[in-house]
């Protein structure tokens, strides 16, 4: 049995739907099962539909404003980098409004609706296949999987919501009693979960570079350092996942396909910058194209 596993990585999931692209037109993998974190979870629905085109069209149109009700950062132009700032407007009336986040996210709610629609929706519980989006139930303290199998429409498009939330920049959403937030700051990298559903081959895409190629610029000010704290904390979590998934596949006779980033995309996965996003796709599918075809090379 044949898994896709997308980790989280913000913006970056432009690179993950390029090369997700090749591997199902092109290399005409068929599979069972699709897990995603964070960006990954906005994704494998529509690629379980084989409906490229649709998501495509979404991640290189793309822009903050779709993401957003509450935008907490500006974005700023400095040394040929793109930085943000906090907007202190919107999160101290997004607090006066007794939020518990600096920004909201119900745009993205929105978004995720409007593509993904309820004929869309049971055309993959007919299917067969088994969509999962992983969650962060920070009340209980535990990383959850949301199988499309066990609810409805409503339900499961909140969960894929609820699993790109990256607080505290985005919406905390309580449900059934629980706090929950952004899938990867629990799991980035779910394989394990992947093997445990009965995966046999897992072609895992990785929106990180394999190994660590660069320095962070210092910090600007305190909303910049929380960024680079989270972004430091997840590359750690994204680690130790990959490690836990390469035991657990060696355990269980399971392969695993690796597709990292092979250049570091960007230093901010929250900024939406939809020309970047264009490129990003594109080079994720020539990378897996690569790829692919030296892995061709050295089976001949």
């Amino acid at each position: 049995m044949r898994a896709l596993v997308i980790s989280g990585g913000g913006s970056k999931g432009a690179f993950a739907g390029g090369v997700a692209q090749y591997l199902i037109e092109e290399m005409k993998r068929d599979y069972q099962i699709y897990i995603g974190t964070s960006t990954g979870s906005l994704l494998v629905s529509h690629l379980a539909l084989k409906e490229i085109d649709r998501i495509k069209h979404v991640y290189t149109n793309v822009t903050n404003s779709d993401i957003f009700s509450v935008c907490p950062f500006v974005v700023k132009q400095r040394h040929g980098s793109q930085n943000i700032a906090i907007n202190h407007i919107n999160v101290l009336l997004n607090m006066l409004r007794g939020s518990k986040t600096f920004g909201e996210s119900y745009h993205l709610k929105d978004l995720i609706k409007r593509t993904l629609t309820p004929e869309d929706f049971e055309a993959l519980k007919q299917s067969g296949k088994d969509i999962v989006v992983t969650v962060s139930n920070i009340s209980l303290n535990q990383v959850e999987y949301k199988s499309i199998q066990e609810f409805d429409y409503e339900a499961f498009c909140e969960w894929i919501w609820i699993s790109s939330n990256y607080t505290p920049f985005m919406t905390l959403v309580k449900k059934h009693g629980c706090e929950y937030a952004d899938g990867g700051l629990g799991n980035m990298v779910p394989i394990e979960e992947a093997i445990n559903r009965g995966a046999t081959e897992v072609d895992a895409i990785i929106l990180q570079t394999e190994t660590t190629l660069y320095n962070r610029m210092p910090s600007k000010n305190p909303f910049s350092l929380m960024t680079n704290m989270f972004t430091f904390m997840l590359d750690r979590i994204e680690s130790q996942n990959i490690k836990i998934g390469k035991h657990v596949a060696n355990h269980n006779n399971a392969i695993i396909n690796f597709y990292y980033a092979p250049t570091v995309l960007t230093t901010n996965s929250l900024i939406f910058n939809k020309e970047k996003m264009t490129k990003w796709w594109e080079s994720g599918y020539n990378f897996a194209k690569f790829k692919n075809k030296q892995v061709s090379a050295l089976e001949d």
